[in-house]
């Protein structure tokens, strides 16, 4: 107005009262927002709540970022998984491989740089959660110089307490973690995780590659202990073929569970063997197309992912995309189907969802085995590595080799054509 008054100043400046009822300064520490670290965990939280907040409601980012994962292989499959977990918020990490880096990884290996492997001693592994914790000092990354224990690997006397050591160590590193990626680059070098996953129940996804195609898959989940009794090898309950109605009134009985998925080992009639005898240094290393790797692990992750929104998480049944095959009972995820095996060619820039029932005869994951480990521990774990048919032999594949032989050898149309020839 236009008086010559002093206007008083208005009462929300000055000194306000402190917790001791006296006029003081207020304070506020700001160190918290300005960290560089803190930082870069709210800027990740808030890329993957944005997916939520604007796409998609159903989404749940916590779950996921929950999830300690253990990497089998740090390797190209491994570097590349690892940091796609990292996109996804997650923080707890753990690589495991027992190899150098060499001047052929990093161009491929994307967790590796020139300076690790100058000398030639630098362990993938620790390297690897290294470059993770640099890369978002928020991980809770760690590496492991391990060795797996493979079958049709003989272990020597003075290599037993060794071994023994590993196969310890690797089953209380699956129990300590919530899903196993399985990324090595031998058949034989899956089988020990796969069979720890199964005996403590952990989701297992395993992705493989060769020169131009790949599989992405998701290991069956076996039933918990107080339901195995009641099941067959196949997941079935015991016996239910051969049951009947008591009487022809009576209703029909309720279908039964399906048979749970299948491991990267149920599909083999085969026990894992040494891949790597009488083949030359340049036939051990895998050879691919270097742009494989990263579609298979992005596969592999997503999978995960996709399995943890399901409603029955690791146990969800497999979604087959194929409108002519899909059962009407598939529950998707809130981030679509859920498949079991993901194959993919880049030959024909081809992805085919597949789907494989659990084997009663798997060396790595069906209850004989499963149970034999539980049994016998690291006893039985020497007897698979040692005996190039006790697998085969425990649990009954040895037997059916037998009968389709026999079998074969009863049919004897190779006599027949035999002398068919001979009367011509």
């Amino acid at each position: 107005g236009g008086g010559g008054g002093t206007a008083a100043p208005p009462s929300a400046v000055g000194w306000e009262k402190n917790s001791s009822g006296r006029p003081g300064a207020r304070l506020m520490d700001l160190s918290a927002q300005m960290d560089p670290a803190a930082t870069a965990a709210a800027a990740v939280d808030l890329n993957i709540r944005l997916m939520r907040w604007r796409l998609m409601p159903a989404l749940e980012p916590e779950k996921v970022a929950a999830q300690r994962c253990l990497l089998i292989g740090a390797g190209t499959l491994g570097c590349a998984v690892a940091r796609c977990l990292l996109g996804w918020g997650v923080k707890a990490i753990t690589l495991v491989d027992s190899g150098n880096v060499s001047y052929s990884n990093p161009v491929r290996q994307s967790l590796f740089a020139h300076k690790d492997c100058i000398g030639g001693k630098t362990k993938k592994a620790p390297a690897a959660a290294e470059e993770l914790r640099r890369i978002f000092p928020g991980a809770e990354a760690r590496g492991v110089v391990m060795g797996i224990p493979m079958p049709g690997h003989p272990v020597g006397a003075a290599e037993v307490d060794g071994v023994r050591a590993d196969a310890e160590a690797l089953d209380e590193l699956v129990q300590q973690h919530d899903i196993v990626f399985l990324l090595t680059d031998t058949r034989e070098s899956r089988w020990l995780p796969t069979l720890l996953a199964a005996a403590r129940r952990k989701l297992a996804v395993t992705a493989a590659l060769g020169f131009d195609t790949f599989l992405v898959m998701r290991h069956g989940l076996p039933p918990p202990a107080e339901e195995a009794a009641a099941l067959g090898a196949g997941g079935l309950p015991a016996g239910y073929e051969q049951a009947a109605p008591a009487e022809a009134a009576a209703p029909p009985p309720p279908p039964p569970p399906r048979p749970r998925l299948g491991c990267y080992f149920c599909s083999d009639v085969v026990a894992p063997a040494n891949s790597m005898t009488r083949r030359t240094l340049d036939q051990q290393c895998t050879v691919s197309r270097p742009g494989l790797a990263m579609v298979a692990s992005a596969l592999a992750v997503e999978l995960a992912v996709t399995v943890l929104h399901h409603e029955h998480g690791a146990e969800a049944d497999a979604d087959v995309p194929a409108e002519a095959a899909r059962a009407a009972t598939c529950d998707e995820s809130p981030l679509g189907v859920v498949p079991h095996q993901i194959r993919g060619a880049l030959s024909f820039f081809r992805t085919d969802c597949m789907l494989g029932r659990a084997f009663g005869k798997c060396t790595a994951c069906s209850a004989t085995v499963t149970d034999a480990y539980a049994a016998r521990g690291f006893d039985f774990l020497l007897d698979a590595f040692n005996g190039g048919d006790y697998l085969e032999e425990l649990t009954g594949l040895a037997q059916m080799h037998r009968e389709a032989e026999a079998a074969l050898e009863d049919v004897g149309f190779f006599e027949d054509d035999e002398d068919e020839a001979m009367s011509e």
